[in-house]
């Protein structure tokens, strides 16, 4: 077995998409906003929205500030809209990546390797889609191999795709394990992700120290109990998710 822990750093993708599996070439971020949703159900291309300009967008920006009870106009607060805008870019470039080509270069020469392959403790930084505060936590991937691998930072480049867009875990659990299992094909594929939420920790009913703990397991780590049981040891126990400062 291969296992690893992962200090993933940041990382810009270079090819544009359109949610879930993704468009390629061609997918304009300026003249369209999709989903980050599979692929069932993004909306289709006749309903997406126009993408708000960036001057649009720090104007909205303002009307929050105002609307919080402060002077957008002031010296602390006067290029506040444009750094939120710029932050946004961050934080949500996932939007502009595509998952699936992501995993297009692979690798056959693995000496008939074909034991499991664990990445464990990837840094976790999204944003609940509900109240766009901070999910923090951590991912842990295996996946069986089926006469390929892919190269070590592929998986740990996939989280950041995924949860560089407005989530909800459920759903970006499903995604980086679905994805994995559609383009690699593996024997099987086991996705872990335990985080914290800001939106119970510091608003609504303020329960800070909680970490919540989704799985998605596939092909022989649902089917066999030996296989998941391996994954679940290496993995280790679900530990605390990362507690805000």
């Amino acid at each position: 077995m291969q296992c690893y822990n992962v200090a993933l750093t940041d990382y810009k993708g270079q090819v544009p998409l359109e949610a879930g599996r993704g468009r390629r070439k061609g997918f304009d971020m300026d003249t369209a906003v999709a989903g980050s949703r599979p692929e069932n159900s993004v909306r289709s291309a006749s309903t997406m929205r126009r993408r708000p300009s960036p001057s649009e967008a720090e104007a909205a920006v303002r009307t929050l500030i105002e609307w919080a009870g402060d002077d957008p106009d002031r010296e602390g607060l006067k290029g506040t809209p444009e750094r939120v805008v710029r932050a946004y870019e961050e934080f949500f470039a996932g939007y502009r990546d595509d998952p699936v080509a992501l995993l297009a270069t692979t690798f056959e020469e693995t000496a008939a390797y074909d034991e499991m392959i664990v990445l464990r403790d990837i840094r976790l930084e999204s944003h609940c889609e509900h109240h766009i505060v901070p999910i923090l936590g951590k991912v842990h991937i295996g996946y069986l191999p089926s006469g390929r691998v892919v190269g070590i930072s592929k998986p740990a480049r996939l989280v950041e795709v995924f949860a560089k867009r407005m989530q909800i875990q459920e759903a970006l659990t499903s995604q980086i394990a679905d994805t994995i299992q559609e383009v690699l094909k593996p024997r099987g594929v086991g996705v872990v992700i335990e985080a914290a939420h800001q939106c119970m920790t510091t608003r609504g009913i303020r329960k800070p120290g909680v970490s919540m703990v989704t799985s998605r397991l596939l092909g022989s780590f649902r089917d066999d109990a030996a296989t998941r049981r391996e994954f679940l040891s290496v993995i280790g126990s679900p530990r605390s998710a990362p507690h805000e400062s």
